[in-house]
């Protein structure tokens, strides 16, 4: 007998949260086991991790402990930062690299978020530092093949692009990918970074239709931004991105993975680690799972 399928909006509800993932940068005033218990008290099994924090846990005892627990890990930030100029410097990113895959197929991660690099010091070339991308691709792809793990490009919004990522849109980050197998390299769809793009409900099916969507990663976009800009992100519901459209077109497009919140945010940080999950769980419930 065939699986029935979700025939309505509280089957089609039930489906959609399971795939509801807590980024650890959401609630990094929690250390990892206080994570990894609180999400499986709040019944949440998807969370996405981060390099430093799970290697100062260690990784194989972190990867025991979200297993033991039941959850998933969705992914694991970040590897890349390929834009050097100086040889060492590119030779210690690759190697970097090479061990932040190793870590993510330990943990259980099929996927590697990259943040690609800025311009190196008083370089102008955008062209000569994406390429750079394409050549560290070339090295660490198949590498990451061979460990089970895919290399997930993140564009990052565009005031970025000088200090932390030349790959400012979806279709930058596509143009990279492109060149190598989907298996391979895929992309992520960031509504913090890209809302602002015309063509991003374009890009999101050229994405899906390639089956390049690694990642879909949620965040609201909040004014005024920030000293520095990197601890801007707002609670969803908070900003100016439409959550649910997004939600919605990369469904459309054929994703059907994990949707992971990721929340740099100190005012979050200062909060009991519990009540800013279950905050997130009904501001996700309210502007991103139900239909219009």
């Amino acid at each position: 007998m065939s699986s029935a399928l979700p025939t309505g909006p509280e089957e089609e509800d039930e489906a959609l949260f399971s795939r509801f993932s807590i980024n650890q940068q959401t609630i990094k005033q929690w250390p990892l086991p206080e994570l990894v218990d609180g999400c499986a008290k709040a019944g949440v099994r998807g969370v996405g991790l981060w390099r430093a924090p799970v290697q100062e846990y260690g990784v194989a005892a972190a990867a025991r402990l979200v297993r033991d627990a039941g959850l998933t890990v969705t992914s694991l930030c970040r590897g890349g930062f390929f834009t050097a100029l100086d040889t060492k410097e590119r030779a210690d990113a690759l190697a970097d690299n090479r061990t932040a895959i190793e870590e993510a197929a330990t943990l259980g991660t099929d996927t590697l978020v990259l943040v690609s690099g800025g311009l190196p010091p008083g370089s102008r070339d955008l062209h000569g530092a994406r390429e750079r991308i394409a050549d560290a691709l070339a090295e660490l792809a198949p590498h990451a093949a061979a460990a089970g793990v895919r290399l997930a490009l993140e564009p990052l919004h565009p005031m970025y692009a000088a200090d932390r990522c030349v790959v400012s849109t979806l279709a930058q980050a596509l143009a990279l990918a492109e060149r190598f197998p989907a298996e391979q390299v895929g992309v992520v769809v960031d509504t913090y970074h890209l809302w602002w793009d015309d063509t991003i409900g374009a890009q999101i099916g050229r994405a899906g239709a390639g089956g390049r969507i690694a990642a879909f990663q949620l965040a609201d976009w909040v004014t005024p931004l920030p000293a520095g800009v990197l601890l801007g992100r707002g609670q969803l519901g908070d900003g100016a991105v439409d959550l649910r459209w997004f939600r919605e077109q990369v469904d459309a497009a054929g994703y059907r993975g994990p949707v992971e919140v990721e929340i740099f945010n100190p005012e979050l940080w200062e909060r009991p680690g519990a009540e800013v999950l279950a905050e997130v769980v009904e501001r996700f419930t309210r502007h991103v799972m139900h239909a219009r």
